[in-house]
């Protein structure tokens, strides 16, 4: 059994490394939210594009059951590809933003 401890550093670090990789520009804000008593990780985009409101969330993760729910993907490398390189197992990994009957053509948990 993993340790909670460990993927949420994991999952931390990721997401962080993914912040700062794709910066927001000067009046769009990349921001982090981390709940780790809930298991909910968060990054997002908030500010302005002249006048068009910026409000995206392009990655959510969610711990639950011993296993990473990735809800939301906007990143370019895939978070579970990321999470993987970082040390969690594919069968961990649950891509949620597929329906149920479509996970099991993917190389990661369905549920």
């Amino acid at each position: 059994m993993a340790s909670l401890a460990s993927d949420v550093e994991i999952i931390e670090r990721v997401l962080c490394d993914r912040a700062c990789f794709y910066a927001a520009p000067d009046d769009v804000r990349t921001l982090i939210a981390f709940d780790r008593e809930h298991g909910q990780f968060l990054l997002m985009d908030e500010g302005w594009s002249g006048y068009r409101r910026i409000h995206q969330i392009w990655a959510h993760v969610e711990l639950l059951n011993d296993k990473l729910f990735i809800h939301e993907d906007g990143t370019e490398d895939g978070l579970a590809n990321l999470l993987v390189n970082a040390g969690i197992p594919p069968n961990r990994i649950v891509l949620a933003f597929h329906a149920p009957c479509l996970r099991s053509a993917t190389d990661f948990a369905v549920a």
